[in-house]
Order: structure tokens, then sequence, then C-alpha cells
């Protein structure tokens, strides 16, 4: 028997032999990597509690806002944010499109009433950057509201910062090949569905015109006070955590860096952008 098995595989072809062991070699490769990423997602995690209760106990007040194109993960970076916080201390803020009533009212009015109070951490899924690429793209605002918004806005966030408000502002990066790739997905899967809107399916025909509206919020409301920080987000694990990273190793919580000995954040995946 034992004479057979090695008369088969002698005669089994030396690049189909290199095939299976590169292939299980991935294999263990990407499974010691997910192993790695949970594990170190959870150490941040841990890190985040104690920001919180930092933030809790001090009355801080911070906002993080995620912007990005559609299918950036935005919801999903938030998602591993709050995962395990204490949700008596933090809110979420996805507003949808604004009332008749709320069209007549000051511009920011509507989103400055999720602003956090003292000890509470406000994260926004969109906000009112809304205004700088969204409207503007979709004509659901006029030329002038558009520009007044780029001119005011950093006055705006720099009465926030002054008031004590710790603000955050990411864009999560990703390419158009990624997008198309995860629309896709979102239209197969039946439990995804809902996440396309008609907006969403109009985005690959208006990607260049959406960079042009991107590029210009960058440089009219990326300041050295409140900058953009832009992250890699093609592949989406590793942005969630570098997001997680950034915010641990830019405020100055009690206890820093107890569990996760590196908080670093990835600078060829994080981008400060002044």
């Amino acid at each position: 028997m034992r004479a057979e098995y090695l008369d088969y595989l002698s005669k089994i072809d030396d690049n189909v032999v290199a095939k299976i062991v590169k292939d299980e070699i991935k294999k263990s490769y990407k499974k010691e990597l997910k192993k790695n990423y949970y594990k170190e997602l959870e150490l941040a995690q841990i890190e985040l509690l104690r920001l919180q209760d930092w933030v809790y106990k001090n009355g801080k007040r911070v906002v993080i806002i995620f912007e990005g194109r559609d299918a950036a993960g935005k919801g999903g970076t938030i998602k591993r944010f709050i995962e395990h916080l204490n949700p008596r201390k933090f809110r979420i803020v996805a507003l949808p499109k604004p009332t008749k009533e709320e069209q007549g009212q000051f511009f920011y009015q509507r989103y400055f009433k999720h602003l956090p109070s003292p000890g509470e951490i406000t994260f926004f899924d969109r906000s009112w950057y809304n205004r700088a690429i969204v409207e503007p793209l979709f004509g659901f605002c006029t030329k002038k509201q558009y520009n007044d918004f780029l001119h005011i806005t950093p006055q705006v966030e720099q009465a926030l910062i002054d008031d004590g408000i710790i603000l955050i502002k990411f864009w999560l990066d990703i390419d158009k090949e990624t997008q198309k790739k995860r629309f896709n997905e979102r239209e197969r899967n039946p439990l995804k569905n809902w996440k396309l809107s008609p907006i969403d399916l109009k985005a690959q025909e208006l990607w260049n015109e959406t960079t042009k509206y991107q590029e210009r919020m960058f440089k009219e409301t990326s300041t050295t006070i409140s900058p953009w920080i832009l992250i890699d987000s093609n592949n989406q694990k590793l942005a969630r955590l570098e997001a997680i990273k950034y915010i641990l190793s830019t405020i100055d919580y009690d206890n820093k860096g107890q569990t996760l000995k590196n908080i670093d954040y990835d600078k060829k995946l994080v981008k400060v952008i002044y």
C-alpha cells in the first residue's frame, strides 16, 4: 500500500504540488493575520474603554466625524469603535435628509442639537460636510450656499474647539474598483440591499466630479487646528484598526497604552491633511 502511494505521488506534476503547497501557505497566513487582527482589535477596544472613562470622569466632549465616498466603510468603522463602549456615554448621529422646517433653519442647527454633553462622545456618520460634496453634486444646495459653507466652516469648527470640544474628522478613502466591488456585494447580498440608495448607484458615474469636490473640501476646511485625517480604507479591517489607533494616539487619557503597547497609527495608511 505504501509503495502504491509513493508511486502515485511520484506521478503528480511538480507544478500541481507547488500550487497546492502555495495555496495552503496562503490559507495559513491569512488565518494567522485574521487571528492577529482580532487580538489587536480587542486590545485597542480595551484602550477605548479607558479613553471613554477618562472622557466621562473629566467632563470632556468629543466629536468624531466619519466621511468618505459611498461604501467606504463608515458604518462598519463606527461599529468597531462602539462595540464594547458604555452605551450611556456615547451617541451615534446619522441624520436623514432635512425636513422642510430644518431647511429654513441655520444650516448647522440640526447637527448642533447632537453635540455631546460633558462626558460624552458623539460619532457622526456623515455630518455637516454633506454640503461640501453630496449637496452641490446633486443640486441640493445653491452655489452661494456651497461657497458660504466652505468659507464659514473653519470658523465654526474653531469656535467648537475654543469651547473645549475635541473634534476629529476622518475621511475614509477608497479607490473606484473597491467601491464597485462593494456595490456588487451589496447587490448580491439580501442582507445588505438596504445599503444601496439611488445616490449610491450614481457614485461610479460621478467619480471624477466627486473627486473635485473632495479636493476643494480638503483645501478649504483642513486647518492646523482641525485637519482632515485621511485613512486608506481599501482594506476595511486595517482601516478600522488604524482609525481607533489614531484616536488613542491623539487624545491624552489616563493610563494610556497599558493594554495596547503600540498605539501609534501607521503613517502609510493614515495621513493628516493640513
